[in-house]
């Protein structure tokens, strides 16, 4: 049985840093910043958890293992709330999120679209010409 623990131990340590290696290509890869936010936070707290497990079981009963608790207590405590303050500071600069084909607007941007139209995602074709001004034409 004692043997089996060093294993198990490195098992959970490699999922956890496989689990952080995720987290990173999802915040290369996700299209806003609360998606981000999101794929790094969850994998951040997951991996480290999982880390942190796999070394207590290969360390044993120790002052080691005492050591790794404390660190993932604060580990459990500071990144969800870095994640939230990360996460309040981009609603409040402005950043909306998206979902979907559409944006999650705010009270003021529903009645500034109310006022210029619609606004869409990102355009991914080709502008179309607007209405020409009638100065302007060629005659």
């Amino acid at each position: 049985m004692t043997d089996a623990l060093p294993l198990v131990g490195g098992g959970l340590a490699i999922a956890g840093v496989l689990l952080v290696l995720l987290g990173a290509i999802g915040v290369l890869r996700f299209p806003d910043v609360y998606t981000r936010i999101h794929a790094a936070s969850i994998t951040d707290t997951g991996g480290a958890s999982l880390m942190i497990l796999g070394l207590c079981l290969i360390a044993g009963l120790s002052p080691i293992t005492l050591k790794l608790v404390i660190a993932w207590a604060f580990i459990m405590v500071t990144c969800p709330a870095a994640a939230h303050a990360l996460a309040n500071a981009a609603f409040s600069s402005g950043h909306s999120p998206w979902i979907g084909s559409f944006r999650i607007m705010r009270e003021s941007d529903e009645q500034a679209a109310v006022q210029t139209g619609p606004q869409t995602g990102p355009q991914t074709g080709p502008k179309k010409p607007g209405p020409k001004k009638p100065g302007l034409q060629k005659q």
